[in-house]
């Protein structure tokens, strides 16, 4: 397949309650009572039927969905979505994407699911993941993927691809996502949607972060534009804010103020980059010089062994959690974890000595990271190494020595911010890949700096619209 007419797409938009809004389009419009919140999560229980059959994106629904008591005057009163199945929603079974156990459903709502639902949206049910979230394809050993909307031969990305689906082909506006690793940019990037995982500490914590020697995870949401994004974190904010990190408030817009952006193609730890991702960032440094920004190449210099200290950290979180897994299920099974989760746990029982030293050099890193900015507001570099593969070539069927191989040639530049806990925004760059398909681009700042990241990302949206599927 290489032509753009060839494309296989798939997409729920059609002239109903929904229409082609986004999430402040649609609750300002239940809001004046031009559509109710009952018939907008009617027709977007509508839409999701009508493209679950080729995308998959769906682990389970919620019977009657309704909107959320009480939560009327939210800023997002009304509006559909899904939450992520890694996170305890009450009433619906926590998969966590693993056939090792058999889900129980949730007695309560997780802290961030009730920060979740502050924002007044009407939860549809949740969403598929890979097993654990390890993964940056939402692909199983024997079952389904998630398939990608632009594309459906192709990965929707990581591990929020179910979410990222489901938003880029219209059936909701935006969906609950969370990042450990690039699972929020990652399929942000391959379904070409705006990701930003914000600072570690800006949303609430989630109960196995808290637990983590290093908290990698943070969550937020995917969305078709840039102010939804935004508009989720304000209101996210009036529900709970870090009294540590500066108050963000609403962003509704570009700044007048120019930037210095520090912009890398090859990644710190020496993967290169394809010929169409390093085009989608020059082209990007070409738009932030146009619109009188400052833009100079930049060096992050990371500990030689980063990429080899964060895949024994990830091969500890799969060791624990084979060791802790009956908190899942009284019949988990870590034999019947796949083969990626069996694979970095057995190299982690290789290597678990090095540990102490592994989190040492991790915890450095935000030093190096700090140097890269001196001088600058943000830091422009790809998303990922290569552009969004076909299905099949990261599955966890794979044997695992290669597939280990295609993951750190593929996600060489979005673990950074993950470890030092920096904010992180994909944003998808003006031109496809040849086959049509989207092509992220990240903007990286310091701590507390998601209002500049969506004041530029404002910016670059107006300058350039987003592509939308539908329009294919």
């Amino acid at each position: 397949m290489s032509t753009f007419e060839e494309l296989t797409t798939v997409h729920a938009y059609r002239d109903d309650a929904l229409g082609e809004h986004d999430a402040v389009g649609l609750a300002a419009a239940i809001r004046r009572g031009e559509v109710s919140a009952a018939e907008v999560a009617r027709d977007a229980a509508e839409r999701v039927r009508a493209v679950e059959g080729r995308l998959h994106a769906v682990q389970v629904r919620v019977a009657a969905p309704a909107p959320v008591a009480g939560a009327g005057g939210g800023a997002l009163a009304g509006v559909p979505t899904f939450v992520k199945d890694n996170t305890d929603y009450l009433g619906l079974p926590t998969g966590h994407g693993s056939s090792a156990f058999t889900p129980r459903t949730a007695r309560r709502h997780a802290p961030f699911a009730r920060q979740f639902l502050s924002t007044g949206a009407t939860v549809l049910g949740k969403t598929r993941l890979p097993e654990f979230g390890f993964s940056p394809t939402t692909e199983y050993e024997s079952a389904e993927p998630v398939r990608n909307p632009w594309n459906t031969g192709y990965s929707a990305g990581g591990s929020s691809g179910g979410s990222a689906a489901l938003v880029a082909a219209g059936a909701v506006p935006f969906a609950h996502a969370n990042d450990g690793g690039g699972s929020i940019r990652i399929p942000a990037a391959c379904c070409g949607l705006v990701g930003l995982k914000p600072t570690r500490g800006r949303v609430v914590r989630n109960a196995q972060s808290r637990q983590l020697p290093l908290d990698i995870v943070t969550d937020g949401i995917v969305s078709r534009s840039v102010r939804d994004t935004a508009a989720f974190l304000a209101a996210a904010e009036t529900h709970w804010r870090n009294p540590k990190l500066p108050p963000l408030g609403l962003v509704e817009g570009p700044s007048a103020r120019r930037l210095r952006v520090g912009f890398l193609v090859d990644s710190p730890n020496g993967v290169p980059t394809d010929s169409a991702t390093r085009e989608a960032v020059t082209e990007t440094v070409a738009t932030l010089e146009r619109l009188g920004h400052t833009v100079e190449p930049v060096e992050l210099t990371l500990d030689p062994r980063f990429t080899e200290d964060f895949l024994t950290y990830w091969g500890m979180l799969s060791f624990l959690l084979g060791v802790t897994g009956r908190g899942f299920g009284a019949d988990f099974d870590r034999h019947r974890m796949d083969g990626l989760s069996r694979g970095l746990r057995e190299d982690y029982l290789k290597s678990w000595r090095s540990t102490p030293g592994v989190l040492r050099r991790l915890g450095r890193t935000r030093e190096a990271y700090a140097a890269a900015f001196r001088g600058l507001d943000l830091v422009l570099s790809p998303v990922l190494a290569h552009t969004t593969p076909r299905l099949g070539h990261l599955s966890p069927t794979v044997p695992y020595r290669t597939l280990i191989d295609r993951i750190l040639a593929y996600v060489a530049f979005t673990p950074v911010n993950n470890v030092v806990g920096t904010p992180s925004l994909s944003l998808p760059a003006a031109r496809p890949t040849e086959e049509g398909l989207p092509i992220g681009v990240m903007f990286s700042g310091r701590p507390g700096a998601e209002r500049t990241l969506l004041e530029l990302a404002f910016e670059l949206e107006a300058d350039r619209p987003f592509r939308r599927v539908q329009d294919l």
